[in-house]
């Protein structure tokens, strides 16, 4: 399903209280998660990006790295990468369509070695979403309609930072990469 939803994405998501999905959007639970340590709700979003094989778009690679079915002989990058125990709460296509991997409720495994503003471990209060794409090339704008509904929809719970994959683990990672527009992203959840 394409969450479309207004044209301008204002409109916000609803995440519906015990079980952590959003109303309305593909469900694909992934193994890679586990519980969140005694706390306060997760009060960060990461934005990432990610195309499997890189640069490449469409296609169930990205679903099948998140479920473990990665199969290392469909491409020749998927030999160094099927192992990997991975997931995001959130992937967003180059259409808008959202898909859910892990119930907010649940920890995600997407931030690995981080920090943000002096606390380590960023998978123990953040959610991760990801968009289809990469470091060189702009994103859609349905992929940003789609962002904003689901981070109006996510704050609701209470404050939510943003940050990239780059601002939590600076020298490790790059996405979501130059191409991804702050500005729009922090116009929309203002508008």
């Amino acid at each position: 399903m394409v969450y479309q939803r207004g044209d301008d994405g204002s409109a916000p998501l609803r995440v519906p209280g015990a079980d952590g999905l959003v109303a309305g959007v593909r469900y694909v639970p992934s193994p890679n998660c586990n519980d969140y340590p005694p706390g306060p709700p997760p009060g960060l979003l990461v934005v990432h990006n990610i195309s499997l094989p890189p640069c490449r778009y469409g296609g169930d690679a990205v679903e099948r790295l998140f479920t473990n079915t990665l199969d290392p002989a469909a491409d020749p990058y998927f030999a160094d990468i099927h192992a990997l125990r991975v997931s995001a709460h959130f992937f967003i296509r180059r259409d808008g369509e959202l898909v859910q991997f892990v119930p907010v409720g649940k920890r995600a495994w997407h931030a690995g070695v981080s920090s943000w503003r002096g606390r380590e471990g960023c998978n123990d209060f953040s959610l991760g979403v990801e968009l289809e794409g990469c470091d060189y090339e702009p994103f859609t704008d349905a992929q940003y309609r789609t962002l904003i509904a689901l981070a109006k929809g996510l704050s609701q719970a209470g404050p939510l930072e943003l940050a990239g994959h780059s601002d939590i683990a600076p020298g490790r990672k790059t996405d979501p990469g130059p191409y991804f527009d702050w500005s729009r992203l922090r116009r929309g959840l203002a508008g």
